[in-house]
């Protein structure tokens, strides 16, 4: 039974149930009325027959009292007669009002006929009084004449009742009658609601029962949902293992062979391949988002980042590209936009490589136009409109509505032609709405399509801080061979690239083939870091893992790298202990910035030397954390107290200050930069412009040198 037809019978019997208590309660009502009104009958009849009672008895104590003036000549009793048949006579006038019935009314007018008699009888025995102090024989005649008066009175009276007593016979019957009726209803208002509750609770009951079994039903298909995913999940993650292994080789080994070889032809050669594995890891990387994205796995992430910056480096990826194919390329940025937001880059820049990649690929010649601009800010705020124009082929209007469907295109053709799996565009349009965006497309064949798409982000307060470790030749990396990396992988290919990269970056290593042999290399030597493979014989990453934390106690850095890029991987990962996760295949960018962030190599610094530090704590990162907060903490005081000494013109301080500073400078290597201007302080005579210059320089060195080794400190593990 669909919900509407549940709501319409609900609602009729809503209705049909008010309508049956209506009627209920009006006949229970008019029941209870002809119950009162039968009532309030019988007890009029009960007073009338009070009175009919009294009428009766004053008619005959007035013949008596009659009978009793004549017989003792004595007047008195004629006037007490008098007075009873003028109370007789009140109360035939109000059994008159009180009777309607023809019979009654002819007998209560019998009774006050006799009532007149008996009082002008009393009149005339009166004036026989008044006149002769007795009664006359015409009086007493007149006597005579109506002593059939007790039997006129008691025959009317015995009419009257008999008519009055079938009146209250009637009344009764019908007050019976109307209790029986008012009984009847209550009982079956009481029947109704009974038998409505036990249809209800029937209802209720059997509604209960049906969604109990659609509950069990959906946890059943439910958890075959589940299956089925965890299933998907375990196919994407191993096909995603064993295509990433290999492409990990294949793309690491083709960098290194591009900066060793200088021909031309060759380059040719390793620019192909590369080219290729980029393709591929593409399509890997597409279905991968695909699975996250329906998994509801793909999280965006919030983190400042430069607009203008990453439209830069966008322009730059696709540079050649559209040279190759002489496509005019321009990128602009409103003006009022901030540079720095905060967002999601990542996911940004993924949407803008899939958009102007597609444009790329269906433009032949023209130009290529990408404009970011302002669609309403507020101080924390801004939504941005990103427009990306191209005068490609175009797509039909009938078909514009299919180019975020998934594997599809806007002709079947175009798959033959122009390649690609019809996952770019759907990917896109999910990034979009995971973001809170809206997205359009403007398309007419043979003049171009228009990508129109708003995203909303956070105004980020400061300018951007931190910049990414640029690529280096192997001449420009620092000697780290005091680090220790263990490597522990046992694919033999990947061996080979991780060494032939941390050869390149001048770190000492050792490889072992699995989890249970890095445990006893733990055992017996200390690490600065450890890269761990997830995916190996005899004993897996992750169990490895568990067993330097739990076992071994060790807290040396971990970082997982894994083929393994499904959604979830890098909690997993964190779960077991890793400090990190890598992808395969791996970025040279990335897995430098992660050594370098847990290890502290840095060849970037234009002041402090880590390299005398490094040679005492021997890998101790403990120590190198607790004297690089000590410089951090004593250097801005040392500054005051040079200016100080130099406001007070007190040489004497000034020299202490300088000496001190020589053995607070020195554990980062700034000893040799600012050694000339601390003699200058310390042994030399009071110049205020001399020692002015001095301490200038030695102050510009050391807020540069603080920026530093703040940022080193940041890198240290915790």
């Amino acid at each position: 039974m669909t919900s509407n037809r549940i709501i319409y019978l609900l609602l009729c019997a809503f209705i049909a149930g008010n309508l049956l208590v209506i009627f209920m309660q009006y006949n229970s009502s008019r029941n209870i009325q002809l119950l009162i009104t039968g009532n309030k009958q019988l007890l009029n009849e009960m007073r009338s027959g009070n009175r009919l009672r009294e009428l009766e008895q004053d008619l005959l104590s007035s013949e008596i009292r009659i009978g009793r003036a004549v017989l003792t000549n004595d007047s008195i009793p004629l006037v007490q007669a008098e007075s009873l048949l003028a109370e007789a006579l009140t109360l035939l006038d109000s059994l008159r009002i009180t009777y309607n019935q023809d019979s009654t009314l002819r007998n209560i007018n019998r009774l006050a006929t006799l009532a007149d008699e008996k009082s002008a009888m009393i009149n005339q025995i009166l004036d026989s009084f008044r006149h002769k102090a007795k009664v006359t024989p015409e009086s007493y005649r007149t006597i005579m004449q109506h002593r059939l008066f007790f039997a006129d009175v008691n025959e009317t009276s015995r009419r009257i009742y008999a008519s009055r007593q079938r009146l209250l016979d009637s009344i009764s019957n019908s007050i019976d009658e109307s209790g029986s009726q008012a009984e009847n209803w209550s009982i079956v208002m009481i029947m109704i609601v009974l038998v409505s509750g036990a249809v209800l609770f029937w209802y209720i009951i059997s509604r209960i029962r049906q969604q109990n079994l659609l509950i069990q039903r959906l946890d059943s298909s439910e958890k075959k949902v589940r299956e089925v995913s965890m299933i998907k999940e375990n196919f994407m993650a191993n096909m995603s293992h064993e295509i990433r292994t290999p492409m990990n080789a294949i793309l690491g080994f083709t960098n290194l062979l591009k900066s060793k070889t200088r021909d031309p032809e060759l380059i040719e050669f390793v620019d192909a391949i590369r080219q290729s594995g980029d393709n591929l890891l593409t399509i890997i990387n597409d279905i991968l988002d695909l699975s996250k994205i329906e998994a509801g796995m793909m999280r965006i992430e919030s983190a400042p980042f430069s607009v203008r910056g990453l439209l830069h480096s966008v322009q730059t990826m696709f540079a050649e590209k559209m040279n190759e194919k002489r496509l005019l390329f321009s990128c602009t940025v409103d003006e009022s936009i901030p540079d720095t937001l905060s967002g999601d880059a990542t996911r940004l820049t993924q949407i803008l490589v899939n958009v102007i990649g597609n444009a790329l690929k269906f433009t032949s010649e023209g130009s290529i136009q990408v404009k970011i601009s302002n669609r309403g800010m507020t101080p924390k705020r801004i939504l941005l409109g990103f427009v990306i124009r191209d005068t490609g082929i175009g797509i039909a209007k009938e078909k514009v509505s299919d180019i975020f469907e998934r594997f599809r295109q806007a002709e079947d053709s175009m798959t033959r032609k122009y390649g690609g799996t019809g996952l770019g565009l759907s990917i896109v349009k999910d990034l979009v709405y995971l973001q809170h965006g809206e997205i359009s497309v403007e398309s007419e064949p043979g003049v171009g399509t228009t990508f129109n798409f708003t995203l909303p982000y956070e105004i980020a307060i400061g300018p951007l801080s931190g910049a990414t470790t640029s690529a280096a030749t192997e001449s420009e990396y620092p000697d780290a061979r005091h680090i220790h990396i263990l490597v522990v992988e046992d694919n033999e290919t990947n061996q080979n690239l991780v060494k032939h990269l941390l050869n390149r970056w001048r770190f000492s290593y050792d490889i072992v083939n699995n989890g249970m042999e890095a445990i006893k290399r733990l055992q017996t030597r200390r690490f600065d870091l450890v890269l761990m493979d997830v995916q190996m014989p005899m004993m897996d990453g992750y169990t490895a893992t568990r067993e330097i934390r739990m076992k071994l106690k060790l807290d040396t850095p971990v970082i997982a790298m894994t083929a393994h890029a499904f959604a979830g991987e890098r909690e997993k990962c964190l779960s077991y202990g890793m400090n990190d996760y890598i992808a395969k295949p791996i970025s040279e960018r990335e897995l430098f910035r992660l050594i370098e962030r847990f290890t502290g190599v840095n060849h970037d610094y234009q002041h402090i030397d880590l390299r005398y530090m490094h040679g005492i704590s021997e890998g101790n990162k403990d120590y190198e954390k607790t004297v690089t907060k000590q410089f951090i903490e004593v250097i801005p005081g040392d500054i005051g107290d040079l200016e100080t000494g130099l406001a007070n013109q007190d040489a004497v301080a000034l020299a202490k200050v300088a000496h001190i500073m020589r053995s607070d400078v020195a554990v980062l290597g700034l000893l040799d930069e600012i050694q000339p201007h601390l003699d200058v302080l310390e042994f030399e005579i009071f110049d205020e412009k001399r020692f002015l210059d001095a301490i200038t320089a030695v102050k510009r060195v050391c807020l540069s040198a603080l920026k530093e080794a703040r940022d080193y400190y940041a890198s240290l593990p915790a």
